[in-house]
């Protein structure tokens, strides 16, 4: 009778493990690809209609081989589209005063919907400053203080993208973050701050948001909570896989250099034995950040198409 139990409890066992499966993996590509194709629709309806085309603008100063990528990303992101795109590069030893007066300047050029100006930026320049003088309806990456204004009061115009992106990839599961229990590692202010803006915009529909940062005490007390764990910090390793609920959902912004290859922040090989969804790095979140570029640079032009639309209630996330 007890070998017999024992036989069955071990039966039991080995169908457990057997229906333990590693995490599906969320594809930012095909997430990206879907938001590409809604964009090219919607600017080709615009377009007739309004008899005009979107343009994006990229601000570099000096030589930066580490923005390179992205530039190149962008510029094919937008010809996939239906975007005119040009970058325009600065001297290294611009001041602030001149690249201000060139932002200015692009204001005002009716032809240009969008700015984005490329990090990193010489150390004579104050970023947040010139982020400040880049028009609000053509700040297409959302950092200028308006737009991060509106987002406080839940009436988002433009948003940062990767903030955006990470909304987007947990929209792509399926999943409702109503009442949902989501910890995010990490508050920068173009991921973490706006992330939990996003998460909390609806009175009825917002997710139960902890947001931890460098100062957290038990930071594994905290993940391990997570239904939904965002980790957006820059520090390969970060997170190890008994920091995870079983069964949870994993969004892994960070993009981290280690011996030649790009890794997140979480310990991917662990996680996604403990989590239902996970996020690859790459191919996760990042890919999704270039098409809400995209998206931004379209919702800039219907901005400045019809400025009544920022106040629009279809703005409003629900």
């Amino acid at each position: 009778m007890t070998t017999q139990l024992n036989d069955e409890q071990k039966a039991a066992t080995e169908l457990i493990n057997e229906k333990k499966i590693a995490a599906q993996l969320i594809d930012g590509k095909a997430v990206a690809a879907r938001v590409k194709k809604e964009v090219k629709r919607e600017i080709v309806k615009l377009k007739e209609k309004h008899k005009s085309f979107p343009s994006l603008l990229a601000v570099q100063v000096g030589a930066n081989p580490a923005s390179a990528a992205y530039l190149k990303s962008q510029k094919k992101g937008c010809e996939e589209v239906g975007i005119n795109y040009q970058a325009q590069q600065l001297p290294q030893g611009v001041s602030q005063e001149e690249l201000i007066q060139f932002i200015k300047e692009k204001n005002q050029d009716s032809k240009i919907t969008g700015i984005i100006l490329q990090m990193p930026l010489p150390e004579q320049i104050d970023a947040e400053k010139v982020q400040e003088a880049i028009d609000p309806s053509k700040d297409v990456e959302g950092v200028n203080p308006q737009n991060m204004g509106l987002l406080m009061y839940g009436w988002p115009g433009l948003v940062p993208c990767t903030a955006l992106a990470v909304m987007e990839l947990i929209k792509s599961t399926g999943t409702a973050i109503k009442g949902k229990q989501v910890t995010l590692v990490g508050h920068s202010s173009l991921v973490g701050k706006p992330l939990a803006l996003l998460l909390l915009s609806s009175p009825f529909d917002s997710a139960t948001t902890t947001v931890c940062h460098i100062a957290t005490r038990n930071l594994a007390a905290h993940t391990r909570r997570a239904e939904i764990l965002i980790v957006a910090v820059g520090k390969p390793g970060l997170i190890k896989g008994d920091m995870i609920k079983e069964g949870a959902i994993v969004i892994d912004v960070g993009i981290n250099r280690v011996e030649g290859k790009i890794v997140g922040d979480v310990v991917f090989e662990e996680a996604k034995e403990k989590a239902s969804l996970i996020t690859p790095v790459p191919g996760g979140v990042g890919p999704v950040t270039t098409a809400m570029l995209l998206k931004n640079t379209v919702d800039a032009w219907k901005i400045q198409l019809d400025p009544d639309v920022r106040w629009s209630k279809k703005w409003k996330l629900t």
